[in-house]
């Protein structure tokens, strides 16, 4: 047994961070420079967001969004950026989260990278209007997407995400189960903060929320990083 728990932190490495969204140390709420202006509105990313800062919208690992009279929607978001521990993710570090997938569609969820105006990765994107499909992406150095289809993906559904931010191979699991290596990897260098969110779609490439649903909700319930 011994033996085995030794195995397996060898493979995972040293925890580096374990999340807490309550952590106003940790994470800012309701703001990130990912957004035009640090937010609140992104419509260009075809998102009907306004950030908002509520902790009712985030800080429990639930984000919600409700309708606002305006036509758009308040949303959580929580970012590492801007933090009092300022803290991001670099190359080779192992990330690890556990979700339970929205079920209204018009929900967008996803969990990322950012800095400087890049440095995207995406760990996860859903889309509840295609129920068994993540959206997996690296932005960084040309990387790759993957759109992985699975039964286990679906509305509603608990999933776990693992992704390694390899400097040469950026590689995702779900479930378990390794779905995708991009073979371009991040660069030896990268950085990039933790950005948690729930946004909403405006309808050019996925459908706008019913008109009779006024709040949606998904959950992050496990969120840590290992560093070899």
């Amino acid at each position: 047994m011994i033996s085995q728990l030794l195995a397996r932190f060898r493979r995972r490495g040293a925890l580096v961070f374990t999340a807490d969204f309550s952590s106003t140390s940790q994470w800012v709420a309701g703001h990130s420079w990912a957004y035009p202006d640090g937010g609140p509105v992104n419509p260009a990313d075809d998102k009907l967001d306004h950030l908002v800062d509520d902790p009712a919208y985030s800080r429990s690992g639930v984000f919600r969004a409700t309708r606002r009279p305006d036509g758009n929607w308040d949303t959580g978001l929580l970012t590492t950026e801007g933090s009092a521990e300022e803290y991001m993710v670099r190359a080779n570090d192992v990330l690890e989260a556990r979700v339970r997938l929205p079920e209204a569609v018009g929900a967008w969820p996803a969990i990322w990278t950012w800095r400087d105006g890049g440095q995207e990765v995406d760990v996860f994107e859903y889309h509840p209007d295609n129920p068994d499909l993540l959206e997996l992406s690296n932005h960084v150095r040309g990387g790759g997407s993957r759109y992985f289809r699975d039964p286990a993906v679906a509305p509603g559904a608990w999933v776990d995400l693992k992704v390694k931010f390899g400097a040469d191979s950026v590689v995702w699991w779900v479930n378990g189960t390794r779905v995708f290596s991009d073979r371009r990897g991040v660069g030896r260098r990268w950085r990039a903060y933790l950005i948690v969110n729930l946004s909403i779609s405006a309808g050019r490439y996925h459908p706008v929320p019913d008109p009779a649903v006024s709040e949606i909700s998904y959950e992050v319930s496990e969120l840590r990083v290992y560093r070899p």
